[in-house]
């Protein structure tokens, strides 16, 4: 009986190491989405930018080594209003013909207990730089997990409405910006062993 259990409990930690050997490095753009939640004139409002690359390498058990590149192509921004989209392209607002990316590039992430996280980076938007830190979920089944997660960012840090539009009671500082990734995962690749195959002697 004792046997037994003990290969019991051999096999699941094998199958534990197995699953936290997963990782998710492939992202589904069109089942992905990013959006961004504002007020204007004390009314909150919301867009999307319809165009984004993302290139992500996340394996819970190897935090250290986690990574996420996003860059979002700002001319794809939809505000609901095909107006709206031609003047937030301008140069007193993203200034798309200048900077037409906005990016962003993780510098850590770290676990908070269960599904959660805080991952920190570098969001960069008309050549301005600036430490952003966002709480993410991670939902895992199988090869297949999502991130949701959000931050806010106050327009003015990068230079987003100037001009006639600093003032805050028109358009307000905070943007919300909320992102929702679809990843799979492929097996981590096994270290490659020290040990050389010994031949049978003829």
């Amino acid at each position: 009986m004792n046997l037994l259990r003990k290969i019991t409990i051999l096999a699941l930690l094998l199958l534990a190491g197995q699953a936290s050997a997963l990782e998710y490095n492939q992202v589904l753009l069109n089942q992905s989405a990013l959006t961004f939640g504002y007020r204007q004139m004390g009314v909150p409002m919301e867009g999307k930018f319809s165009k984004f690359s993302a290139q992500i390498s996340f394996d819970p058990a190897k935090l250290a080594s986690a990574q996420a590149h996003i860059d979002v192509n700002l001319v794809s921004i939809d505000t609901g209003s095909s107006d709206a989209d031609e003047s937030v392209a301008g140069k007193l607002w993203f200034n798309t013909k200048l900077y037409p990316l906005a990016s962003f590039v993780s510098t850590g992430v770290k676990a908070l207990g269960g599904n959660r996280y805080q991952a920190t980076g570098k969001l960069s938007i008309k050549g301005r730089t600036l430490d952003i830190t966002a709480p993410v979920t991670f939902q895992a089944d199988g090869n297949r997990g999502s991130f949701d997660g959000s931050f806010n960012i106050k327009r003015l840090d990068y230079g987003i409405g100037i001009g006639e539009w600093t003032d805050l009671d028109t358009v307000a500082a905070d943007v919300q910006i909320k992102f929702h990734l679809v990843v799979l995962a492929a097996p981590a690749a096994a270290p490659p062993s020290s040990t050389q195959p010994q031949r049978k002697k003829p």
